[in-house]
């Protein structure tokens, strides 16, 4: 497993990681309807674009998940769905805490298994809200290291 970062952020890689954004996204956001998903998932690659640190991890040459960081905060970490539960999702994220001091991040409340992976590498909830970021009726848990 490598897991480096990527600064250039091509039409070609863009589409890739919006695929593996969706795959990842049917596995573990089971609240989320079709539509729903169809719909976020034409924001993907702007928010791709708007993170200032992105990160891969690549398995033989493929890549199978990906996390986006502002500042000290995970914007983003989305594992393939046929890759879930084999640490990637770890790797990315002490490479986050090691590398950038990375300390904060927002989960869906209504993804327990989010939520239970940040808990167990350290997050504790400070604050919740009854709706996300653009006022969808989707409950957030704003959780900190330590």
């Amino acid at each position: 497993m490598e897991v480096r970062e990527t600064g250039k952020r091509t039409a070609q890689l863009l589409e890739q990681l919006t695929a593996l954004w969706e795959k990842s996204v049917r596995a573990t956001h089971l609240f989320l309807s079709d539509d729903e998903i169809e719909v976020i998932k034409g924001y993907v690659p702007q928010g791709l674009c708007s993170v200032s640190r992105l990160v891969v991890a690549d398995k033989n040459g493929e890549v199978v998940a990906f996390m986006g960081i502002n500042g000290r905060k995970v914007e983003m970490l989305f594992v393939d769905s046929g890759h879930l539960g084999k640490g990637i999702g770890k790797q990315l994220l002490l490479y986050g805490i090691e590398k950038y001091d990375v300390c904060e991040v927002t989960v869906n409340e209504q993804n327990p298994g989010a939520a239970g992976f940040y808990e167990h590498m350290g997050f504790k909830v400070y604050k919740r809200s009854d709706h996300d970021e653009q006022g969808g009726p989707y409950p957030i848990l704003y959780m900190r290291l330590g």
